[in-house]
């Protein structure tokens, strides 16, 4: 998935000036998180090439998305890509840093694919690297973004790697907010958990824990992971 556009069924992602670009992982949180049927205001911090935007706005056609972007390259490719979708009424992209930006309301449901690795090397790449790692925005940071941000009621999605999901838990049961679902994504039937789609709320409640495997022992999509993409792959 590194070439310069991605073609859905209903939109294209072009992302040639995305230091991140469409993953599988990334697709299975925009098809796979819920939005409750009284939301109207979703926001996607890191929205980069406008991916998770896009994705809702195809599933909920009664959402307004508001799309943060800190890096101006994706920002502008984002606005591009929304521009050229049938959904660019709904969606305002916005250039800047979630941490001090001042929107115009809250939020009912927020989503988020973050820089997720703490203490790594950093790389080469200063676009990657803001991407990727949490120097440019830590758990805490973020956790308080969301929490200047959401509804009372609201709920935040979020997509991390297995092991970060841990941290990210503890993180945020400190700010007194509670696990309401968790997806654990393998990429084949024998392999350990890779990534977690969790969400999250200010009332207590009882996790609701589930399995997505993408494909089986013989290399092929599973049957839910072809139901979950296949409104938006073209091979499905």
């Amino acid at each position: 998935m590194s070439n310069s556009y991605f073609q859905f069924k209903q939109f294209t992602i072009h992302q040639g000036r995305c230091a991140m670009k469409v993953t599988t992982d990334a697709c299975i949180l925009g098809a796979g998180v819920h939005v409750d049927d009284e939301a109207s205001m979703v926001l996607d911090i890191g929205t980069g090439s406008g991916l998770l935007a896009l994705m809702l706005a195809q599933r909920f056609s009664k959402v307004t998305i508001d799309a943060i972007e800190l890096d101006t390259n994706a920002a502008v490719q984002a606005t591009e890509n929304v521009a050229a979708s049938p959904w660019a009424n709904r969606i305002n992209v916005i250039q800047g840093d979630v941490r001090a930006h001042q929107f115009a309301h809250k939020f009912d449901l927020i989503v988020t694919n973050p820089p997720f690795f703490n203490n790594s090397l950093l790389g080469p790449s200063s676009d990657k690297n803001m991407a990727r790692h949490t120097t440019s925005l830590s758990y805490p940071d973020l956790i308080r973004a969301i929490e200047n941000n959401l509804k009372e009621e609201g709920q935040v999605t979020i997509l991390l790697p297995a092991d970060e999901y841990i941290q990210w838990c503890s993180e945020a049961s400190d700010y007194g907010w509670h696990e309401v679902s968790a997806i654990y994504v393998h990429h084949a039937a024998a392999s350990p958990a890779k990534r977690v789609i969790g969400t999250f709320c200010r009332n207590r409640s009882t996790a609701l824990k589930s399995v997505l495997i993408i494909k089986d022992d013989a290399g092929n999509y599973t049957p839910d992971f072809f139901k979950l993409l296949a409104p938006y792959y073209l091979a499905l």
